[in-house]
């Protein structure tokens, strides 16, 4: 009875083994997959500060969309041009590491889970701007409060990063700071 139990145990834990090392297996294969396929220029690469080049490609795709103009880019400058994801790779360098890895899980959820849930078959950054807003809307709309929460805060670096440019400004109306003011800041408001 004894050397049936430790055979059974010994094979409970075999099989213990090979399960966990399939599940570790396929789980590599899928992150082999789904991390493929971000290109971006080696110098922008080698001058990021926390994030990693598909996180970039998530966060530039996602401000696009969330500061996207009614107006022309003629007229406005887009978050390409103020460099949004830049600020936010730059902020997110200096965040606390648990605040980090709470925000870096949410670009993996918007890129990767996100569009699923609305059974859309692509990553969230290979979208179509339409599809994207609608994985938007649903993360600022969802149940979960979690998600409702990576949303604003993602919302919240994205609309930091592009007002921080004295070209967006006038947007809402903004004259910029009294003293060090850059010039040409506030004119329309000034009558200048």
């Amino acid at each position: 009875m004894r050397s049936n139990g430790l055979v059974n145990r010994r094979r409970f834990l075999l099989q213990l083994g090979v399960v966990g090392g399939a599940l570790l297996a396929t789980g590599s294969v899928v992150a082999f997959f789904r991390t493929r396929g971000y290109a971006i220029a080696p110098e922008r690469e080698r001058s990021l500060l926390s994030l990693s080049a598909w996180q970039l490609i998530v966060v530039e795709q996602a401000a696009r969309r969330m500061a996207a103009s009614d107006e022309s880019a003629d007229v406005v400058p887009t978050t390409d041009e103020t460099d949004v994801a830049g600020f936010i790779d730059a902020y997110g360098a200096k965040l606390p590491e648990d605040m980090r890895r709470d925000l870096f899980r949410f670009f993996a959820y918007l890129e990767h889970l996100a569009p699923l849930c609305l059974q859309l078959g692509s990553r969230f950054s290979r979208l179509a701007p339409a599809d994207q807003d609608r994985v938007l809307a649903s993360l600022e709309t969802s149940d979960m409060p979690l998600l409702r929460a990576g949303f604003q805060g993602l919302k919240a670096l994205v609309f930091m990063g592009y007002y921080r440019d004295p070209r967006t400004w006038r947007i809402a109306g903004y004259p910029g700071p009294w003293l060090n003011r850059p010039e040409g800041a506030g004119k329309e408001r000034d009558g200048g």
